[in-house]
């Protein structure tokens, strides 16, 4: 059967022939890390299977248990990552410390940043998790990185983008000329371009957020749920549904298709705090 769309190599290739004097550097970095973001989907749909569930028995620089499966996926990453000469350096949730390019391979001028497996504590119940990852340029002159040449404003960002491990595997990412995103054809191993020019929703009726924590939500975050409860009785004087996954991926993937909101905003306690959001 003959298959139609555009995989994701002749997409990206096709996007660099736009660039002028381009030395295909990026590209191949962008390769890499979506072959990685393959493997850590093979491990994440035969994990029952090959016995890589449940907890490990240490904590991420955030302080969360770590599960045997982050551990895993952050290795696949750094491995797939290290040896190409796109690289100066790599930083990710699960370790404390900036990873510097082992003396052994030659370093590039771009950076990494990942979380390798969002939302792994939804492995055991087989619920959607993904792989968070954005490239940046390397500050020029800068040969050993350090914490402070990754904190860059977003709008440096090269490329930004995840991958959704759910009942198919999802590819969606920018180089800053829009949202395209791609399904992993699990039969030929590549991924399809599937949701070209991505545009989230103006309109929406879900709204994501822990309502276990709103007693320690400040006054605005309260009073704007409570508007969005009170639904066609409130002043909004329109009905909206709950959706909480606790993956983050999985959250801005229901938006980017469906629109709505995810918050996790800052309260009472010191904590990290994250919101997507269009208009509701």
């Amino acid at each position: 059967m003959m298959r139609k769309g555009t995989t994701f190599t002749r997409f990206i290739i096709e996007e660099q022939r736009r660039i002028p004097n381009t030395t295909g550097e990026f590209t191949l970095l962008l390769s890499a890390i979506v072959t990685a973001c393959k493997e850590i989907s093979d491990g994440v749909n035969r994990g029952q299977l090959i016995n890589v569930l449940g907890s490990a028995d240490t904590e991420n620089v955030q302080g969360e248990t770590q599960k045997k499966l982050d551990i895993i996926s952050n290795e696949i990453m750094l491995k797939a990552l290290e040896w190409g000469g796109h690289l100066s350096g790599m930083a990710s949730e699960e370790m404390e410390d900036v990873y510097p390019i082992p003396a052994r391979f030659p370093k590039g001028k771009y950076l990494v940043v990942f979380d390798p497996l969002d939302g792994s504590s939804n492995t055991e119940i087989n619920v959607s998790i993904g792989t968070i990852f954005s490239i940046l340029r390397c500050p020029e002159g800068i040969t050993n990185p350090t914490e402070a040449d990754f904190l860059q404003p977003g709008t440096r960002q090269v490329c930004a983008g995840y991958v959704l491990y759910g009942p198919a595997t999802n590819l969606v990412l920018t180089t800053g000329q829009g949202v395209n995103g791609f399904t992993l054809d699990q039969d030929i191993g590549e991924f399809i371009l599937t949701h070209p020019k991505l545009k989230i929703p103006t309109t929406a009726k879900e709204f994501a957020i822990n309502m276990s924590n709103q007693r320690y939500w400040e006054p605005a975050i309260k009073r704007y749920i409570d508007e969005l409860i009170a639904g066609d009785d409130g002043p909004r004087e329109k009905n909206f549904n709950t959706r909480w996954i606790a993956s983050m991926v999985a959250e801005v993937h229901r938006i980017l298709m469906r629109g709505g909101i995810f918050l996790y905003p800052k309260d009472g306690r010191e904590n990290v705090h994250k919101a997507f959001a269009p208009a509701l």
